[in-house]
């Protein structure tokens, strides 16, 4: 299967604050909130939602196609890193004026997470044309459009339906920009469509769409619940839980959402059951959260398939193993 993942490539700049956000909250201060927090760590890495989920393909054996919008700083390190790793970045356009995105994002002992984005080059995203780079690669199996310019993906959306190609829709924290007739345009005809429990909330009340409403109209709905695994759901009434695979340590917790849509993508193309390919992605994502930086882990397939296999059984990792080795 040929992968195209649309969307986001950044530098991350990633922060630890050794407290507690609630505790910084005051709750009748609220409407006018200045918070400014002192942080123990800071870590420049590269990142973005695109960028990580086709990083994570290609660890799993895959060459997906990268396509987003970064400035001229991303043709050196960036992009020969991509490729060394196996990720096909000639959809990547280069702006002649912006720096590549930004993602400051700081998180605290909990976990929990406050972050900016500064969108830089990825507003050029717009001006990609799915269409020559289906002709330059024979075909485009999927096509997942996950957070980037808003314009970008609601053109990649409609040129998807144009060009009879299927797609997954992935609003991620684009949702809270877009207004309800932008979300439904997204969201309509998508094979398969994947969110977090907040973002699917949020994605009925903006869309006027009950849950039954949203299922009607997309193959499969995917959701994930962090530690409580995910939930899948399809058309023909299935619904199937699946819990997460528990990490060996946890450092930080961006990317965990990519690495799992890289797990699950790379399932779906190797044709596995629905709850097989969720179950890797829940696997790839420990892998992430084991980690400081979206991009700084590796995968090798003896040790994959192992813990693979303790989580999920046997013949989890049976099933996964000629795939890996291939």
């Amino acid at each position: 299967m040929r992968i195209a993942v649309t969307g986001s490539i950044a530098t991350d700049y990633l922060m630890t604050f050794p407290g507690r956000f609630a505790e910084q909250l005051v709750a009748d201060q609220l409407d006018r909130v200045s918070l400014s927090f002192l942080v123990d760590e800071l870590e420049v890495r590269r990142g973005g939602v695109a960028a990580n989920i086709s990083f994570g393909l290609a660890q799993l054996g895959l060459s997906p196609v990268l396509v987003g919008a970064v400035g001229q700083d991303f043709d050196g390190d960036y992009r020969a890193w991509l490729s060394r790793h196996g990720v096909d970045t000639s959809g990547v356009h280069v702006s002649e004026l912006k720096h590549t995105a930004r993602f400051l994002c700081t998180t605290d002992q909990d976990q929990n997470q406050m972050a900016s984005f500064y969108t830089g080059a990825m507003e050029e995203a717009r001006f990609i044309e799915l269409a020559p780079l289906a002709e330059r690669h024979g075909a485009l199996d999927l096509v997942v459009i996950s957070p980037n310019d808003p314009e970008a993906m609601l053109r990649h959306t409609a040129e998807c339906r144009q060009l009879g190609l299927r797609f997954m829709a992935d609003p991620g924290q684009q949702l809270a920009r877009m207004d309800g007739a932008q979300v439904r345009d997204l969201v309509d005809g998508a094979h398969y469509l994947i969110t977090n429990d907040y973002e699917k909330a949020l994605l009925e009340t903006k869309t006027g769409w009950s849950s039954d409403e949203v299922l009607g109209r997309v193959d499969t709905r995917i959701t994930t619940l962090g530690p409580k695994g995910s939930i899948i759901e399809t058309s023909d009434g299935a619904c199937i839980e699946v819990p997460a695979a528990p990490e060996q340590r946890r450092e930080d917790p961006t990317g965990v959402g990519d690495a799992f849509r890289a797990g699950l993508l790379a399932g779906l193309s190797w044709q596995v059951p629905l709850e097989r390919a969720a179950q890797i992605g829940s696997m790839v994502a420990t892998y992430v959260l084991e980690h400081v930086g979206t991009q700084e882990y590796g995968l090798a397939p003896e040790g994959f398939l192992d813990r693979l296999g303790r989580v999920y059984g046997e013949v989890a990792a049976a099933e996964v193993a000629p795939h890996l080795a291939g």
